[in-house]
């Protein structure tokens, strides 16, 4: 099936080949990307005017919208520019006036005609005791009421457009909307009671009241389904194909690991055994890995990526790790290096600041196999970096990572495996959309002898005595964090409110004694901070949030947050995980702006409760849904314009079952549902996935 159906053709036209919508009008929709007559389709109303007839406004509260039938008894033309134009009318109980601010009197005489019989809609105010409507939205004969819904649906708008425009243009688009062959599966659909397609969306498009609003009305639903459905095929076709793609048989003898675990001070917890023997077999198929490993803070994913390099490495091959920051890339040198040692194998380093002679130095040993492990930036995607035989590539915090440089990576060596890793634990409902092209481990355990934090709430309020807790622990030996508040977005403004907490903090604590770290630094002075505080040069680290991932200072036992009531949940989360490294017991203190909202205090009170992630970022997401959880702007999460990742988590579990299923037993797409489930790919705009069925 080589190109889009015919029958769908209309609804990928322009938005111009609907009427009442020219050049003007198309741009305004642009603004709410909405392109083509299809997009219209997928873009529902968000509630309902009630506007069914009534006998009479009496008794109406004022704010509500009334619609009536009235009879018209006079009109008072204003006497001068400026005042309004009012027409006296009674409907079957009671006397009160239709109010214009605009409109030329001659108009309003020929719409309302004396003594004739019309029928108003608009929003009833009380003005003098009287009842009245200024500009009701709609006045016609008893013949024109007739095509007045009772409830006319609202749609989201951007300026310049109207309801009438947007809901006349989302008619257009039904209509041109074709027969549907049905995609779902007959039973699911049955044992759910969905209506068919079709169905959905007509009366999404014309709910019969509020309740036909919410995410688990059956027209709604289905919808939302088809969504997460076609979404969930495309990453399962993504899938297949990597799979269909011929990997390396990488099988190591277990030498190398076990040195390292001889040389280890402690014993792996069963969660890191269970993820190093899953990774391991994943390399020893015939089929590209493609592979999640999804950690708290601390469960120690490092380790369980070194286990996977060494199988690499055993089997003859070389492995790279992958770091979004320069400040990552060292620490995992750091905590690899000693294991790499202790296993007799050769680990560099790659970042954008090797220059020149040392650069080619190191470039032409990798390219011999003289190095077998390389950790790096994405410095490691330029073209002159080559490798004598890449087997594994592993990229730590993905989400800082588009596909598309996975897949960069991934074409470094003949067939990569691929390794994605994360700290932050992901609700199940958004690591499905996002990865649910992959396998996933989980490490949900902490290794043995991590410390507790201890979580308190404290006021802005009680500064001073913060100040003077952190004096005494510094004068003990301990280190500490400051993190500054999120200011507006801006990094620029950010960096100001940092310097000004450093410059107080120093005056405090002594001039050598705290240090800075903001995002706006140049790399170099920022490394020459961080490594001065992991060396212990300075007892206290001010900061802005570019410590929130991966930093390791087992000395650093405390934890200020200021103005934590700004910051997600999972971020909190994510920092507190900075301390506890050690064998002090740790504190995280997480200063607020009083006075606090019911949420924003509930949100800090699940921290002080729990140190599950988990458990945090399921919170965190129904707090404050999915776009926020993992940062929208480089979130990487599908957008979907019906299905609502927080409150529909079970249905995009229950798609990705049904596509995974569908594929199985009907690879091609070919039997009858296989090819109604290619009309949705095209229907819903995944391209790609009918590009991965055709290379099948």
């Amino acid at each position: 099936m080589s190109g889009r159906p015919a029958a769908l053709f209309a609804l990928f036209a322009g938005l111009e080949t609907l009427t009442g919508v020219g050049p003007k009008t198309a741009k305004l929709f642009a603004q709410l990307a909405i392109t083509r007559p299809r997009d219209l389709l997928f873009t529902l109303p968000h509630s309902v005017v009630d506007r069914r007839r009534r006998d009479s406004v009496q008794g109406v509260e004022a704010g509500q919208i009334a619609t009536v039938e009235v009879t018209v008894l006079r009109h008072h033309i204003p006497s001068r520019r400026g005042l309004p134009h009012r027409v006296q009318v009674e409907d079957a109980q009671t006397g009160f006036q239709l109010v214009f601010f605009r409109g030329a009197s001659d108009w309003l005489e020929k719409q309302l005609p004396l003594g004739e019989r019309r029928v108003v809609s608009g929003k009833v105010e009380h003005y003098d005791g009287m009842a009245q409507i200024s500009h009701p939205d709609f006045i016609g004969t008893l013949e024109e009421a007739r095509s007045l819904p009772d409830f006319e649906p609202i749609y989201p708008l951007t300026s310049g457009l109207t309801q009438r425009v947007m809901g006349k243009a989302a008619q257009g688009a039904l209509a041109k909307l074709p027969d549907c062959p049905e995609w779902i599966d007959p039973a699911l659909r049955a044992r759910e009671g969905w209506p068919a397609f079709g169905t959905a969306l007509a009366n999404a498009h014309a709910p019969l009241g509020p309740n036909e609003l919410t995410p688990t009305h059956p027209a709604r639903e289905r919808l939302a389904y088809d969504e997460l459905f076609t979404h969930q095929l495309t990453l399962a076709l993504a899938r297949a194909s990597s799979r269909r793609s011929k990997g390396g048989i990488t099988q190591g003898d277990g030498r190398l690991r076990a040195r390292v675990l001889r040389a280890l001070p402690y014993t792996p917890t069963g969660a890191q055994s269970r993820a190093a023997q899953e990774i391991a077999q994943d390399m020893a198929q015939p089929q590209r890995m493609n592979r999640l490993l999804q950690g708290d803070v601390g469960a120690g994913k490092t380790l369980v990526a070194l286990m996977a390099m060494l199988v690499a490495v055993e089997a003859g091959g070389q492995a790279v790790i992958m770091a979004p920051t320069e400040i990552l890339a060292r620490q995992h040198l750091e905590g690899l290096q000693p294991l790499a040692q202790a296993a007799g194998v050769v680990l560099e380093i790659l970042t954008g600041r090797d220059k020149g002679a040392e650069r080619r130095a190191k470039l032409a040993a990798l390219a011999r196999g003289d190095i077998a492990i390389l950790v790096g930036t994405h410095a490691v995607f330029q073209k002159d970096v080559a490798f004598a035989d890449l087997r594994l590539a592993i990229i730590d915090e993905q989400h800082r990572f588009g596909v598309a440089q996975r897949m960069a990576l991934g074409d470094k060596g003949a067939a990569v495996d691929v390794l994605v890793m994360t700290a932050t634990p992901i609700p199940r409902s958004l690591a499905l959309a996002q990865y649910g092209d992959m396998d996933i481990s989980v490490l949900d355990e902490k290794p043995a002898g991590r410390q507790p934090v201890k979580t308190a709430l404290i006021s802005t309020e009680r500064f001073d005595e913060v100040l003077a807790h952190l004096s005494k622990a510094i004068s003990q030996g301990r280190q500490a964090y400051w993190v500054c508040p999120l200011v507006e977005e801006s990094e620029v403004v950010d960096m100001v409110a940092a310097e000004d907490r450093f410059k107080i903090l120093r005056a405090a604590l002594g001039e050598g004694r705290v240090g800075l770290v903001h995002g706006q630094m140049p790399p170099a002075e920022k490394d020459r901070a961080m490594a001065a505080f992991v060396a212990g040069e300075t007892a206290v680290l001010v900061a802005t949030t570019v410590i929130e991932v991966g930093v390791n200072v087992p000395n650093a036992s405390i934890m200020v947050v200021e103005q934590a009531e700004a910051f997600g949940l999972a971020q909190l989360h994510q920092l507190r995980g900075r301390v506890g490294r050690g064998t002090a017991a740790s504190t995280c203190l997480l200063m607020y702006q009083p006075p606090l909202t019911r949420t924003g205090r509930r949100r800090l009170e699940i921290l002080r409760e729990t140190e599950d992630g988990f458990r945090i970022s399921e919170e965190d997401l129904a707090m404050r849904g999915a776009g926020d959880v993992l940062g929208v702007a480089q979130s990487g999460l599908p957008r979907f314009r019906i299905a609502d990742l927080e409150r529909q988590a079970a249905l995009m579990a229950l798609a990705q079952s049904d596509a995974r299923k569908l594929l199985h037993d009907d690879p091609a797409l070919e039997s009858d549902r296989g090819r109604a489930a290619r009309f949705a790919l095209w229907l819903m705009d995944q391209d790609q996935a009918i590009r991965l069925i055709s290379v099948g």
